[in-house]
């Protein structure tokens, strides 16, 4: 067994949360006086630390991206947590790779308080050992620094880790920390940031990640195979 502990990003991995984050990001640029048309525009927040894409996408000060994060939060909180869905073949995944007899955990950049009630609420725990994610203060919202943290609380192994998520923060995250990556590539980040980013390894569904992983190391292919295309 190549990896024996395995890193699950949360949103566009486990579950695809594009209802409720956009519509709280719509919600909280509403609180600034400014109105987005057609809210496909804001699924780049998805991934990225919040504060840090309102500053980037909407030139915010600090202290106005610490507003618009306020507000986020007080729609997302009461509903927006809750606009979600898991991924279809996420259930068996997980299933299949708890009897393999490997660890895993969930490493995102959402705050830990908003994570494990969304993994709870879709009856995910179970699968887990934990959910590690940011403080509310943005304590650790860097993938480089939680999953050095992660690594650390639970004495892992490096080499025998492998983080999988849909966005470049988690590749370069992971190659950081001196841990391998894969790349899902039914999430949020486009065909040339999971390229750039370099993954060890691209899975395109769910069931690729089973049928790769539970085939032994030799199944899994590295993202070169590809062609510099991900289908």
């Amino acid at each position: 067994m190549r990896y024996t502990t395995l890193l699950f990003d949360l949103d566009g991995t486990l579950t695809d949360p594009y209802e409720g984050i956009t519509r709280c990001v719509a919600y909280a640029l509403s609180c600034q006086g400014i109105e987005v048309a057609d809210r496909r525009h804001l699924a780049g927040f998805i991934g990225p630390p919040l504060k840090a894409s309102f500053c980037e996408r909407y030139a915010m000060s600090d202290a106005e991206a610490d507003r618009a994060v306020d507000d986020y939060r007080v729609r997302f909180g009461d509903v927006g947590m809750y606009e979600n869905r898991v991924y279809n073949g996420i259930v068996d995944l997980l299933e299949q790779l708890r009897a393999s007899g490997r660890q895993l955990f969930v490493a995102t950049s959402k705050p830990w308080f908003y994570a494990r009630q969304i993994v709870e609420h879709f009856g995910l725990e179970k699968y887990f050992g934990k959910v590690y994610g940011s403080e509310l203060d943005g304590k650790r919202t860097e993938k480089s620094v939680l999953i050095a943290h992660v690594l650390r609380e639970e004495g892992l192994r490096p080499e025998e880790t492998l983080m999988i998520g849909d966005r470049r923060f988690d590749v370069l995250g992971a190659r950081h920390n001196g841990v391998p990556a894969a790349a899902v590539s039914y999430g949020y980040g486009s065909i040339q940031e999971l390229l750039d980013a370099n993954p060890d390894h691209v899975f395109e569904s769910p069931q690729d990640i089973a049928r790769c992983l539970l085939a032994g190391a030799a199944a899994i292919r590295p993202h070169r195979q590809y062609g510099g295309v991900l289908r």
